[in-house]
């Protein structure tokens, strides 16, 4: 019960705190290049001129939403590190005979890790797309995100924790077969909003995100230790 509750409030202050981190990195680039996006889609849709585009102060109340759904996501992925940090702290403490939780520092790892199965390996297939991109239909790239956060999650747990070249290789294996396969795409790129915007929500979007994992992998291993040490 100690240990549960311990990923408990290490997943719950992580995950508020980075949450809370990512709507600032959010409302500072990505958000902008989403309302600028929107007058595109508008402007599109209506056959008129493009209105001018919205800051992200302009609507507190979405922007309020936005970082309670980052909070929210941020602890179940907390839950995630918080478990795999419990588990890889107690198979080191039975191999070693002592302590050796870990902290921040391995906790940084384990958001690389993150953001390498949930965002940056999903990406190379279907990039971060902006409001009024033309992309294929919603079940299909949802089962292929699906696919690879959980075989390169699972690809790259392998490599770091498996004994055997076999091993190795399978999970090497498992982190090309979504891209091997292939993503979902428009029959036709493009959309309402121009190329230039839609590679700077790409790239804003990736870094938010490396930013975030950082942030959340940090926190989980530094509250994880000092919670243990409690």
């Amino acid at each position: 019960m100690a240990v549960f509750r311990r990923i408990l409030f290490t997943a719950a202050l992580a995950g508020l705190l980075s949450g809370l981190a990512l709507t600032a990195v959010q409302a500072l680039r990505v958000i902008p290049l989403i309302l600028e996006a929107e007058t595109y889609e508008r402007a599109a849709s209506r056959g008129g001129p493009r209105p001018p585009a919205a800051r992200p102060l302009d609507e507190p109340g979405r922007l309020a939403l936005t970082a309670l759904a980052n909070a929210i996501t941020a602890m179940g992925f907390g839950l995630i590190l918080a478990a795999g940090l419990s588990l890889r702290g107690r198979s080191r403490e039975a191999a070693a005979g002592g302590a050796g939780g870990p902290g921040w520092k391995e906790g940084l790892l384990w958001g690389l890790a993150g953001f390498a199965a949930f965002s940056l390996a999903p990406a190379l297939g279907l990039p971060p797309e902006p409001p009024g991109a033309l992309a294929a239909p919603l079940p299909q790239r949802q089962w292929w995100w699906l696919l690879t956060a959980l075989s390169t999650a699972g690809g790259l747990a392998l490599i770091a924790f498996a004994r055997g070249a076999a091993w190795k290789l399978l999970g090497a294996a498992l982190i090309a077969l979504p891209h091997l396969v292939g993503a979902p795409h428009p029959a036709q790129p493009g959309g309402a909003a121009p190329a230039a915007l839609q590679r700077a929500f790409a790239a804003a979007s990736l870094l938010a995100s490396a930013l975030f994992w950082l942030v959340l992998g940090g926190l989980s291993g530094f509250f994880y230790q000092r919670l243990d040490r409690a």
